[in-house]
């Protein structure tokens, strides 16, 4: 199961990024909450940063296929996204998304943007 957002430019992006993983998740019968609320941070911070950091979020995708979910971030930059210390200005989102996922990665698009892609396996 897929969905596809091509989200508005700006801070509208996280609240339309968080409602339609939440909505989809719950809508192909994810049940646990708690899986559905690491997808939805998941999807926060992917998108928080491509606006902060990427040109703005241009689209999101979210796939689910048995036990994995997989939500993805797409933004115009080639700015490859990295971890840096917190301070009182950010840089807790990748930390969050480490410590949430199995695995992340980065695509480069053609276009000269990318996809940053985060894979969630959900519990039993």
């Amino acid at each position: 199961m897929t969905a596809r957002l091509d989200l508005p430019v700006g801070a509208e992006a996280l609240a339309s990024a968080r409602q339609v993983v939440h909505s989809a998740l719950v809508g192909w019968g994810f049940e646990d909450l708690e899986d559905v609320a690491d997808a939805v941070l998941v999807a926060d911070e992917l998108v928080a940063n491509a606006v902060r950091h990427g040109g703005g979020c241009l689209s999101l995708h979210v796939h689910a296929r048995g036990d994995e979910v997989t939500v993805c971030a797409v933004d115009g930059s080639a700015v490859v996204p990295r971890r840096r210390e917190p301070d009182g200005d950010g840089g807790r989102g990748l930390a969050i998304i480490e410590a949430l996922c199995q695995a992340w990665g980065i695509e480069d698009l053609p276009d000269g943007g990318k996809r940053v892609w985060v894979r969630l396996v959900r519990s039993r």
